[in-house]
C-alpha cells in the first residue's frame, strides 16, 4: 500500500499552461482602482484599499492607500477581464443556504 497523501496531481490550465503552487504568493484585497494607463504597450492598473487609522483625539481617519500595482500585457489583461467577468456572474447567482439546525437550549 502506498501513501498518496504527499503526491498531488499535476497542476495546469485546460489550455495546457503549466502551473506551480507557491505558498508565498500574496493575497491582494482592494476596494477600487485609483487609476490606469499604458506605457510602451504595458497595461498599468493601480489598486487602492480603504484603511482606518486612529488619531490622538480619539477619532478615526479613513483614507485610500495603494494596495497593489498590476502590470501586464494586453493579452494578460484580456484574460484577467474574462476571469473577472466569469467570477462576477458566478457571484451573482443565488447561493443555496443550508437549512439552519434547530437551536437547542443547554
Amino acid at each position: 500500500m502506498t501513501d498518496d497523501s504527499k503526491t498531488s496531481p499535476p497542476l495546469g490550465t485546460t489550455s495546457g499552461v503549466a502551473y506551480s503552487e507557491s505558498s508565498s504568493a500574496p493575497f491582494i484585497y482592494f476596494d477600487g482602482v485609483s487609476c490606469h494607463g499604458t506605457l510602451h504597450g504595458v497595461i498599468e492598473i493601480e489598486l487602492a484599499a480603504r484603511i482606518m487609522a486612529p488619531l490622538m483625539d480619539g477619532t478615526v481617519q479613513t483614507k485610500f492607500v495603494p494596495a497593489g500595482r498590476l502590470r501586464c500585457s494586453p493579452a494578460a489583461a484580456a484574460a484577467l477581464r474574462d476571469s473577472i467577468d466569469i467570477a462576477t456572474k458566478i457571484a451573482e447567482q443565488p447561493q443555496q443556504q443550508p437549512p439552519a439546525a434547530a437551536s437547542k437550549l443547554n
